[in-house]
This record gives structure tokens, sequence and C-alpha cells, in this order.
């Protein structure tokens, strides 16, 4: 009995091969995400039944449930689910091309770079300019560490062993110059730019869902498309050479892609780590390398990491809402610790 799944077309031509033990998990953590959706969004100070989060949501709840549903909590949930999932994307993309487990938009100064242009634009500006703007500076942010990262790495060509050395330095470097900004700012906006860092999604409103949406269904199946080529570079640079692929022109693209993603969710949710290198790990145990299957295993894990993190920060210190961010960091830290210590036996 096969293990794969065939999807052929002649019009539009296109072959593709389905695992089916992928696409049972793949299925099974997408069930997993929404019912967990439904109970976030139902657990709170104000607990509503996850029936009645359904009948909510068709329009046939309580007034009351209705504004908490809609307009306080169902936002937040979403955000939780985009972010987590562009991060933890972001960090399987990077992981491929630099070749190394260790690799996250964190260790590579992504989500630094991101995190200090955010921390200078609410600083500088002292709020004379709309929040509207930080996702389009933090966007800046990343690319601007991205680039420095990828031309300082170019001899002949981008190894990805001189990306991850520039890129742990410039994360250092990036983290000095955002304390050095809190410091020489004022004080009264130190404490709202150090609870951004923190990352959290509280206070995320429909608007700020829209602004992150159109980055996650473009690039997230972009990066979908490109699964192929970056089961191709993970063999090599000489050999995905000799098999015809223009190693150095795919590889910017697809940091091109994470820069994207991570920026863009950073902007959104502020300095939210270690998903990126939690998530595609987790993914790779259930169901191995191939990025076909990895990519969207890894976005589902990243969003229930991220949903999970956020319920926990919202419910269980009541009535103090924790950023998520703190707990994603408090799981994350020794995670990589562990990583480290299983790369040393190696």
């Amino acid at each position: 009995m096969s293990k794969y799944l065939s999807l052929r077309s002649h019009k539009p031509p296109f072959s593709f091969l389905i695992h089916k033990k992928t696409l049972l998990v793949t299925l099974t953590l997408l069930v997993v995400l929404v019912l967990a959706a439904l109970l976030c969004v139902g657990i709170g100070s104000l607990f509503i039944p996850p029936w009645e989060v359904v009948k909510t949501l068709f329009g046939a709840g309580e007034e009351a449930h209705r504004l908490v549903v809609m307009d306080l909590r169902l936002p937040r949930i979403t955000m939780a689910i985009l972010v987590g999932a562009s991060l933890a994307v972001a960090g399987a993309i990077l992981q491929s091309v630099v070749r190394n487990p260790l690799a996250s938009p964190d260790m590579l100064g992504i989500t630094h770079g991101a995190t200090a242009a955010a921390v200078a634009f609410i600083t500088v500006s002292g709020g004379k300019y709309s929040v509207n703007w930080l996702p389009l500076v933090a966007l800046f942010g990343a690319f601007f560490t991205a680039a420095i990262n990828y031309l300082t790495a170019w001899r002949k060509g981008v190894s990805p062993l001189r990306l991850v050395l520039i890129g742990v330095s410039l994360s250092v470097a990036m983290s000095a110059l955002t304390s050095f900004i809190m410091v020489a700012g004022p004080t009264y906006l130190a404490s709202q730019a150090l609870s951004w860092m923190s990352g959290t999604v509280y206070g995320s409103a429909w608007g700020h869902v829209l602004a992150l949406l159109p980055w996650v269904i473009v690039l997230i199946p972009l990066s979908f498309a490109f699964s192929s080529k970056l089961n191709v570079q993970e063999l090599g640079d000489s050999v995905a050479t000799g098999l015809g692929d223009p190693v150095e022109k795919h590889r910017l693209l697809l940091i091109a892609i994470s820069v994207c993603l991570a920026g863009s969710a950073v902007g959104m949710a502020g300095g939210i780590t270690f998903i990126g290198l939690m998530a595609p790990h987790i993914a790779r145990k259930l169901v191995g390398p191939t990025l076909d299957g990895l990519l969207p295993v890894s976005a589902l894990i990243g969003s229930l990491l991220l949903l999970l993190a956020d319920l926990i920060g919202r419910t269980l210190f009541l009535p103090n809402d924790v950023p998520a961010g703190v707990f994603t960091a408090a799981i994350g830290a020794p995670f990589f610790i562990y990583l480290l210590y299983r790369s040393r036996k190696g």
C-alpha cells in the first residue's frame, strides 16, 4: 500500500505527492487549533461555553456575549494564530536555508532589528505619530538588519555558517542599541517600549488583524510553493547547483520571505521570541524534514504555541495580563539549551 496520495491535473498541468502521515498530522493539528481557538475565546474573566461561542459566531448568541467574543477576544485569538504561524514558517525557512537547526529569526538578528526600529519609533516620535506606522517601521528594521547580514556574509556567494555567525553578532548589537534608545529617551515612554518588547497580542483589534492578514495569506502560501527549492538547498550548495538550482537567487528570495513574515509579525505583536525555533523542531519530529510537510505543520504548531502562551498570560494571573512573549521565552530558553546540549553530544 502506497504511503502517498497523488494529485495530478492536465489543465493546469501539475503533479503533487502528499504523504498520508503528513496529511493526517496536518488535519489533526488543524482540528486541534480550531477547537483550541473556540475554547480560548470562551475562557476569561467571563466564561462563555463553547456552544455559546459557536452560536455567537453565527449571530445567534446573546448581545453581551457578542461584544466579548466578536470585539474583544476573537481579534486577539486571530492575531495570536497569524503571528504564531508567521514566526514558525519564518523559522522553518531559515533553518532550511542556513542548514542549521539553531537558526531562527531571533538568532539571525531579524527580530532584534525589527524591535530596535520599533522602539526607536516609539521613543523618538514621543507619541506624535500614529502607531499604525509601527508594523512598517519594524519591517524596515528587519530588512535593514537582514541586508547587513547578507551583504557582510557575501564572499563569492553566501555561506550559511557566516550568516549564522554574523546574525548572532547583529542580534547582540541590536539588543544593545535598543537598550541605549530606551535609556536615552524619555522615561515615560520606556515603560511603553518595554511592554511592547515583551511581545503581546493584548489590545488587538480587527484593524490590526487586517493589517497583518495580507502578509500571511500571500507569503505563507508562497513559501509552500518554494518548498521544493528548500528541499534541494538542504542537500548543499554544490549538489543544488549540480541539479540546476540557482542557489543564491532562491536563497535571497527565501530569506526575503522569512524577513517579511517575521518583521510583519514583530511589528504587530512585539518581540515574541523562540516560536520560530521551537515550532519547526516539533514539526520535524512529527512529519520529518521534508519541507512540503514541515512548513504547514510548523505554521499550525506555531499558532498553537502562541495561543497557549497568550491564554496562560491572560487567565492565570488575573487581573494582570502577562505578555505572551514572557511564556514563549520561558519555554524557549530551556528548549534552546537542550538543542545546544544535543548538538554537543552529536
